[in-house]
């Protein structure tokens, strides 16, 4: 797993102020986000969690997380693209996951856009950063928008590529948990 370059002894460090309360916030906070996520099926895992966290709070999915890679047989992309009928009435049933039908159905079409790139020799990571032609952005360390142009654009095209539970605003949070934006505090030990 890729981690900030900081994270050594994390114990008394200041931290961005939303990872404080909880030692799985923390957690999170420390290892994972904002660190520069090049694996492609991971960055779609997590977009597709930033999916799921629509209308909720990120601890929820983080709780949940677990479940939700046993669940989507570890968010597989090619496993998951064979999900049918049964697989969403099954996961309808799963009370380990968040239950919405048309985020799981969203899912399971993300996975086979995923396996459509793959197959014309597409590799999701280099999409995602072509966006940004490899680089993370530095946000401003003071104040963190919900969206930008960059993230209504990259918005746009996961949505002409019909990608669901994609809007800005998703794609935005998607951005700084996989590290294609630091927007980790300007006094946090990860900055």
């Amino acid at each position: 797993m890729n981690q900030h370059p900081n994270s050594a002894d994390t114990k008394h460090q200041k931290r961005c102020a939303w990872a404080e309360g909880s030692e799985l916030m923390q957690a999170y906070h420390d290892s994972e986000w904002g660190v520069p996520q090049r694996d492609s099926r991971m960055l779609w895992e997590m977009l597709m969690l930033e999916g799921f966290q629509a209308g909720l709070s990120w601890i929820t999915v983080l709780r949940k997380r677990e479940a939700f890679r046993q669940a989507f047989a570890e968010f597989d992309p090619v496993k998951v693209a064979n999900f049918n009928e049964d697989d969403i009435n099954r996961l309808m049933n799963n009370e380990g996951i968040i239950r919405a039908r048309a985020k799981i159905e969203a899912t399971i079409a993300g996975a086979k856009i995923y396996c459509e790139m793959m197959a014309r020799n597409e590799n999701f990571s280099d999409f995602c950063w072509s966006f940004t032609e490899e680089k993370v952005l530095n946000g401003s360390g003071s104040s963190t928008p919900v969206m930008t142009p960059l993230s209504e654009a990259i918005s746009k095209e996961l949505k002409r590529r019909e990608f669901k539970f994609v809007g800005p605003t998703i794609v935005y949070a998607w951005m700084q948990a996989v590290g294609i934006v630091n927007d980790h505090a300007s006094d946090c030990f990860c900055r």
